[in-house]
């Protein structure tokens, strides 16, 4: 997978190998086969097309960015899309690969932002994270299907930032572990530990304040 300015993933559009199931709450596939098609006319000018990737993937979009950068989530995604509609006409690739690209892209966009962010003076919150005794993970998946999204968000945001970043790649997102790892820059198997730590924790926190029961 190839764009123009934007340096791609690399992955063979044919490899489903590790391709694992979405965990709960993971983004679906509303285009399908449909995809290739809306694609190629998207890339030809279709403004119809274009608002049907817009609409697949604009709601996990924004659920990543609230949680990697809250206060300017909406100014980060218009900038996404911006340089998704500039480099648009170069990309190669299936659905899975298109939702890692355009992640990737939204992924420098933030870190961007930090970057702006960190030239400007502000005041530090107290550091609130306590260490807490772990739950199962299938207590996680229980409990992510439990509550809202506002509220799952929230909670995934109290996470270290690392952890926190991973879990919403791979269940709001729903992209796989080679796509994650290959975004932020760890090997899988860093991927799956990290994960699997947010989730023990996230499910604490939640079986704390009841949710779970």
């Amino acid at each position: 997978m190839q764009a123009h300015g934007e340096p791609g993933l690399r992955r063979p559009a044919a490899s489903r190998a590790t391709q694992a199931a979405r965990p709960p709450g993971g983004c679906r596939q509303v285009i399908g086969i449909a995809f290739r098609t809306t694609l190629a006319a998207a890339q030809n000018g279709d403004e119809a097309a274009f608002t049907r990737l817009f609409r697949d993937i604009q709601p996990a979009l924004l659920r990543y960015l609230r949680v990697l950068a809250p206060e300017a989530a909406e100014d980060v995604a218009s900038e996404t899309w911006l340089r998704v509609v500039n480099h648009l006409t170069g990309f190669e690739g299936d659905e899975d690969a298109f939702r890692a690209w355009l992640f990737t892209i939204a992924r420098r966009q933030v870190i961007d932002w930090q970057r702006y962010r960190a030239r400007r003076p502000a005041v530090p919150l107290p550091d609130s994270e306590d260490k807490i005794p772990l739950a199962a993970p299938d207590a996680a998946d229980l409990a992510l299907e439990r509550i809202s999204t506002e509220s799952a968000l929230a909670l995934v945001s109290a996470l270290p930032a690392e952890q926190a970043e991973i879990i919403v790649l791979r269940v709001v997102a729903g992209l796989d572990t080679v796509d994650v790892a290959r975004i932020v820059g760890k090997t899988p198997g860093a991927v799956r530990v990290a994960a699997h730590r947010g989730l023990r924790r996230l499910a604490a926190r939640l079986e704390r304040a009841g949710v779970t029961r």
